[in-house]
């Protein structure tokens, strides 16, 4: 992972490494390798989600429509 990946990219990978992994026909030092670049992709997708969860956040509205930080999920 030399560039810098955004979501939907990890994602994608993500994907693909869950798929050669289900597959079970990987030599156990590469399915390690792959569980490890995995993890990480997990951990950078979460941060993802953090920081789009709080642009939600500082984006939402009052209903007289005055900006306000409600917290997310905070409508139900």
């Amino acid at each position: 992972m030399s560039e810098k990946m955004n979501f939907e990219k990890s994602m994608a990978r993500l994907e693909e490494i869950v798929k050669q992994l289900e597959r079970g026909d990987v030599p156990l030092e590469s399915s390690l390798a792959l569980f490890e670049e995995g993890t990480a992709l997990i951990r950078s997708c979460g941060s993802f989600l953090d920081e789009a969860e709080q642009k939600v956040v500082r984006l939402m509205k009052t209903e007289s429509g005055e900006p306000a930080e409600i917290p997310f999920g905070g409508e139900e």
